[in-house]
């Protein structure tokens, strides 16, 4: 599928520059062109209706994202119906998302894709695929349980091949889910299946959470037939690359978060006038902000190295996937809630849309392990 932005397909593009970072020039095309899409369809507006329905995305916003612009299929191979595009031009898409508080089941598709590509199960991929690049199959990972463990020793379901009996807590997207990847216990060990999300068994109940834009349930399986993707054992190897590029994806996406709350906070700097003054002029207030500043430019380094590694899959990638998720998760939840200090009082209500990127900057802090977790991680994982 080809869109029409003019971009080339991920193998004939140019990636980051390792030494500089440059990003090329269809590579900022597609950030224009995604932006602009996004400045219409993802108003203020437009997130709050949707924060407000079950299904938590709009449709027809949706169909455009799939039919016009492939993006549910930007990073899977062109033989699957997808664009072939690198990790570096899904990071661009996702920090975008990130800006606007894109209402969509895009990140939780992704975490499916990843799953299902890292599984080199040619029968998963060439059935599963398809439905997903052409955004007819809404699909998520179903990993993590009420115990709220990212590691190994969380995953308490269970399988006995054929069917998956547990409860999944915090699915993203899982109300609307048409496909899930199950992590569940073998007696070989941990493994990943697909579920049909109408399979027998299956119930979701969908959570109430702090963060409206990010919809999240708690899916219940018993006896629900499942299939095994992969090798039955190996699915610990499976997520642990997942997680890792999960990790740097949420990155991405928090960067175009706290960018979007830096330039708020900036702006109303300017235009706040207090004793005849912008408050912009006022020490306290330039301090903030240069603090932010520092912290958001700082949190995209983090962020763009990490999405160089994810491309490239080299040695790096575990330790920069924990770096980067750990300072980004801290920076945008700083620039968030400092740019709710700047606003003053009016930040703090219902009506202001600071409060809608503090509540996403605190849940993206939490998801796929806290900051804390992450520094602990990266620790283990360069020997310290």
């Amino acid at each position: 599928m080809r869109t029409h932005w003019n971009l080339v397909p991920a193998e004939r593009s140019a990636l980051i520059s390792a030494m500089n970072f440059a990003f090329s020039e269809e590579q900022d095309q597609l950030r224009e062109f995604v932006r602009a899409f996004l400045t219409e369809k993802s108003s203020e507006e437009a997130v709050r209706e949707q924060m407000e329905t079950q299904a938590g995305y709009d449709v027809a916003v949706w169909s455009q994202m799939s039919e016009q612009m492939g993006l549910p299929g930007l990073i899977i191979p062109e033989e699957f119906g997808g664009q072939g595009f690198t990790f570096v031009e899904l990071g661009i898409v996702l920090e975008e998302m990130g800006r606007a508080l894109l209402c969509a089941p895009f990140f939780s598709t992704t975490l499916a894709t990843l799953a299902l590509l890292h599984s080199r199960d040619d029968d998963a991929t060439k059935t599963h695929l398809p439905g997903i690049a052409s955004g007819e199959t809404l699909a998520t990972l179903a990993y993590t349980e009420e115990n709220g463990k990212w590691d190994a020793s969380g995953i308490e379901a269970t399988s006995d091949g054929k069917t998956v009996t547990g409860a999944k807590s915090f699915v993203i997207d899982g109300q609307i889910a048409d496909l899930f990847i199950v992590a569940a216990q073998t007696s070989a060990g941990i493994s990943l299946f697909t579920v049909d999300g109408q399979a027998d068994g299956v119930s979701v109940e969908p959570l109430a959470t702090m963060d409206q834009t990010r919809k999240q349930a708690k899916v219940n399986f018993h006896r629900s037939p499942a299939t095994l993707i992969g090798t039955d054992g190996k699915g610990w190897e499976i997520i642990q690359q997942v997680l890792d590029l999960a990790a740097i994806a949420l990155a991405a996406e928090q960067v175009g978060g706290a960018q979007f709350v830096l330039e708020m906070a900036t702006q109303y700097a300017k235009d706040r006038v207090q004793f005849g003054r912008p408050i912009g002029s006022f020490q306290a207030i330039k301090h903030k902000l240069a603090d932010m500043l520092v912290e958001v430019e700082s949190a995209k380094s983090a962020a763009y190295y990490g999405l160089w590694c994810a491309s490239e899959m080299n040695d790096e990638l575990p330790s920069v996937a924990s770096l980067a998720k750990a300072y980004c998760s801290d920076a945008y939840f700083h620039a968030a809630a400092e740019n709710i200090q700047i606003h003053g009082g009016i930040g703090f209500t219902w009506e202001h849309p600071a409060h809608l990127y503090f509540k996403r900057a605190k849940s993206s802090e939490l998801m796929f392990g806290d900051p804390a977790y992450h520094r602990e991680q990266l620790a283990q994982r360069i020997g310290l």
